[in-house]
């Protein structure tokens, strides 16, 4: 009776996705053939004389350098191997070669403004390794090495931003020339992974020199399957400290500048990229890499067909959903939403993934879930970026004292996302917004774990709110994000009044019972999930 009744369940909330993603679709289409004549940055397409939606500064460039990127990398994964097998090198020769590589690459990227980037990465090399606070007999505490550090590449961090990138006249006319060759990227914008990246080498270096950061080693060897099978994982190589040698400043120059990892990672951590110029990954296979390829120019090919048929990123930089209904605001958030995905599933998790790996470093994937499937903040966040997660857990969460003060700590890391990604009051808002809704999935997931029983009446109560939790916080995601990438701060006034009335009180409702069926399935939202993380943990057990 339970596996019929389950089975039912689990087709009815099948049917509902089906239908509501048909409903989104539809609609969207819609939207767009009605309002592309008021909208900008759409541009010509080549897929059935349909307009592209070319507004996502991000995608543009990296669309439009694809072509140049794509060779570029195949070259320098086929010399730098030439040169690892012939000329035997190990780390600090391999360091060089990546290094000359990268530098070749930054040029054509951002010309002379490789200036900047080389002088402000010597200044944090000096902080760290050369220690200028010993003059002042503060660096030998760590509390003021963690202040140095973090002042120093926040002030940059903030600076650049401020400043777009410097010009060169600021700094004499007689340099001004050099403003006529900036490259063709924006150098301020790449930086920000830069900054982790010179923040990651302070600390392996420090704790390299204050004690291991890997204290339960024995432990993870024995959970972890690849550690087990006589191979090393990635959280072994970020965790093991690297030699003294190791932290040179050519490899310390090649980890900032690393070309296949450099415009949009993974955040490899020092330790795990220095471990790996002698001895490069062999986790992944060719058949690996291959599937990765496969995944790659599937999620090409949903992006370009996204951008020719929903104009969801024009849509929320236009402003023209102050026109809409709520109804439509809410399918523009929700699709603006699903397209940023895709885009982080392609530049980020799929393309940033499968480079590093042909050219020998490891790095973690950057979406090992789908997004879909993950109902909870805590889910959601270890899966979105998860590069960026797992550098913020090490660097941040845990310097700053960890679970023990869990509900302070979201709020300054949260802050540190919002400005990392962009000086805008709108991030700010999408950042502590987020924060704000941890409260209640706290609240929930306590009541929800009280009622865990093992009668069918306590079973369905745990479900049952488990589903509840999940629809509160997808629903404050979907909030946070109308906030953060389409009304911004000023249209909250806007979106309290539109959606706290007699047209929008309905949307929140069918917006909020969607996002509590999908918890229980595959795909829509939220109550799907719990059938596809039930049969997981079944085929697991066998």
């Amino acid at each position: 009776m339970k596996s019929c009744w389950k089975k039912r369940e689990l087709t009815f909330l099948t049917v509902y996705a089906m239908l509501f993603y048909i409903i989104i679709i539809r609609r969207s289409l819609q939207i767009s053939h009605d309002y592309h004549h008021k909208v900008s940055g759409l541009r010509p397409g080549w897929l059935a004389d349909q307009l592209n939606d070319a507004s996502d500064a991000q995608w543009r460039n990296f669309r439009g350098n694809l072509p140049v990127l794509t060779t570029v990398f195949g070259i320098f994964a086929f010399v730098a191997y030439m040169l690892r097998v012939y000329c035997q090198l190990k780390a600090r020769g391999m360091a060089v070669v990546w290094l000359l590589i990268s530098l070749i690459y930054l040029t054509y990227l951002h010309g002379a403004c490789i200036i900047f980037i080389l002088s402000i990465a010597s200044a944090n090399f000096l902080i760290v390794k050369v220690g200028l606070m010993k003059v002042l007999g503060l660096f030998a505490r760590a509390k003021y090495f963690s202040s140095a550090l973090w002042v120093f590449n926040l002030f940059f961090l903030i600076y650049n931003r401020i400043h777009g990138g410097y010009s060169f006249s600021s700094f004499g006319q007689h340099w001004a020339y050099l403003d006529n060759f900036r490259g063709t990227f924006r150098w301020h914008i790449c930086f920000n992974f830069v900054i982790l990246r010179m923040i990651s080498f302070g600390y392996d270096y420090h704790w390299a020199h204050h004690g291991s950061h890997f204290d339960q080693k024995e432990k993870h060897i024995q959970r972890c399957h690849i550690c087990k099978a006589g191979k090393v994982c990635y959280l072994h190589l970020q965790e093991r400290s690297v030699p003294n040698d190791k932290f040179s400043f050519s490899i310390y120059l090649c980890y900032l500048v690393y070309a296949p990892l450099y415009i949009a990672g993974p955040i490899i951590s020092f330790n795990a990229f220095a471990s790996q110029l002698d001895m490069p990954q062999n986790n992944y296979s060719v058949r690996d890499v291959s599937w990765y390829g496969l995944r790659w120019l599937f999620s090409l090919f949903l992006m370009e067909l996204m951008t020719h048929l929903l104009y969801y990123n024009a849509f929320a930089i236009s402003g023209l959903w102050k026109q809409l209904s709520p109804m439509d605001v809410f399918i523009i958030g929700y699709g603006g939403f699903k397209l940023h995905v895709a885009k982080i599933l392609f530049d980020l998790a799929l393309l940033s993934i499968m480079v590093p790996v042909i050219c020998g470093i490891e790095a973690p994937e950057n979406m090992p879930k789908c997004i879909n499937n993950c109902y909870n903040l805590e889910s959601f966040w270890k899966n979105w970026h998860a590069s960026f997660n797992k550098w913020l857990v090490r660097y941040m969460y845990i310097p700053l004292g960890g679970s023990q003060r869990k509900l302070l700590n979201v709020w300054v890391i949260f802050s540190f996302v919002a400005i990392w990604h962009d000086l805008e009051w709108k991030l700010l808002s999408w950042a502590w917004l987020t924060c704000l809704f941890f409260v209640p999935e706290m609240i929930l997931k306590s009541l929800a774990n009280t009622f865990q029983a093992e009668s069918a009446f306590g079973e369905f109560i745990f479900r049952e709110l488990s589903a509840v939790a999940g629809a509160v916080t997808i629903t404050c995601l979907m909030v946070a994000n109308l906030v953060g990438y389409v009304i911004g701060p000023s249209g909250i006034n806007w979106f309290i009044s539109s959606f706290l009335q007699k047209e929008g009180l309905p949307v929140l409702g069918g917006m909020f019972m969607t996002f509590y069926v999908g918890t229980k399935g595959p795909g829509a939202t939220s109550r799907l999930m719990f059938h596809i993380d039930g049969a997981k943990k079944r085929r697991h057990q066998l």
